[in-house]
């Protein structure tokens, strides 16, 4: 590089203009602005990252905990009490209604059904007493028809006609009033697992607070070698580091976790679609159960997130104490004790 080139260099490269862009500032005037810009900063920066990365965590654990069993358990419970009528068709074909023994297979499918829905009842928030009350005397028309009128082959009928009318008649049976639920419950988890804009707008804030963090932290290293003659500054170096890793590390712990979520909404999509095929419940009871297999495993995949959530916690904390120790510190040795 030429003479001429160099000397050009130093009054138009970045550090000559941020030299001229403070120069009307006394040094320790300028530290303790940077001090005080700081301080606001990784504030604002922190508790926008900390709400956010909450957030993301919070309905992670929702949608694990709640919406998905929920979802997974509506499906069960209406094919269990498909399967029940399915059982007690395959009786009549083979002529084994009052035979002992023989009625234990939809009783059991029965009890699974009620008891998927007990369960549920816990995790949703929508009313499931009107459905329970028709599984109960759904059950009772079948057990009615099952074990009375061993002689009277046309009353055993009609009971089983009507307990079919129980479990499958438009709009008010059990089987469509449990789909209803089910196509409720997908849209509250959906709403679960989204992230609507209130969120967006936190990571905003806060990707743009540890932006801003960073520059200024960089501009206090400047200012420290340029007008006091220091070497960088251990608690200055540590900060930008730990500024550049909260910038990083928790938003992209967030977009995996949402990716996750996605995945997650999409078995629980086709759990929902596989549950109301027209076909055999058993086959297609078999089908959603390993589905929902897959789906429960999905979460402990994804527990390293909470890990992160805590880091990133202590590194908002530290990301405050850093930089006013760091220019606290220097701020007193060379010129507060100096008054």
């Amino acid at each position: 590089m030429t003479a001429g080139r160099a000397v050009s260099w130093r009054r138009y490269s970045p550090a000559a203009f941020w030299r001229g862009r403070l120069g009307s500032w006394r040094t320790r005037r300028l530290l303790e602005v940077h001090l005080l810009v700081l301080l606001l900063l990784t504030a604002v920066a922190s508790a926008a990252l900390f709400l956010s990365s909450r957030q993301v965590q919070h309905s992670a654990e929702a949608l694990a905990s709640r919406e998905a069993p929920a979802v997974q358990g509506l499906a069960a419970s209406r094919l269990a009490a498909l399967r029940a009528d399915e059982e007690v068709d395959r009786l009549a074909r083979m002529d084994l209604i009052g035979v002992a023994g023989s009625g234990e297979a939809y009783r059991s499918q029965l009890s699974a059904a009620d008891q998927g829905l007990s369960r549920i009842a816990d995790r949703t928030d929508q009313d499931l007493g009107t459905v329970k009350g028709l599984l109960a005397t759904y059950s009772e028309s079948l057990a009615l028809g099952t074990s009375l009128y061993r002689d009277q082959p046309l009353m055993r009928e009609l009971r089983l006609l009507e307990a079919k009318s129980l479990l499958t008649r438009d709009t008010v049976g059990v089987a469509p009033r449990l789909k209803v639920l089910q196509q409720t419950q997908l849209e509250h988890a959906e709403g679960t697992a989204a992230m609507g804009w209130w969120q967006r707008a936190g990571w905003w804030v806060a990707e743009l607070a540890l932006a801003a963090v960073a520059l200024t932290l960089l501009s206090a290293l400047f200012v420290l070698r340029d007008r006091c003659g220091r070497d960088w500054n251990p608690y200055l170096l540590a900060a930008f580091v730990l500024t550049v890793l909260l910038a990083v590390v928790p938003l992209m712990t967030a977009y995996s976790t949402q990716n996750d979520l996605a995945g997650m909404l999409g078995d629980l999509r086709k759990i929902t679609e596989e549950s109301w095929r027209s076909g055999p419940p058993t086959v297609v009871q078999q089908k959603v159960t390993e589905m929902s297999e897959g789906v429960r495993q999905r979460p402990a995949e994804g527990a390293w997130a909470e890990s992160v959530y805590r880091g990133a916690l202590v590194g908002s904390l530290l990301a405050v104490v850093l930089p006013a120790l760091g220019l606290g510190l220097r701020l007193d040795h060379d010129y507060w004790r100096r008054r």
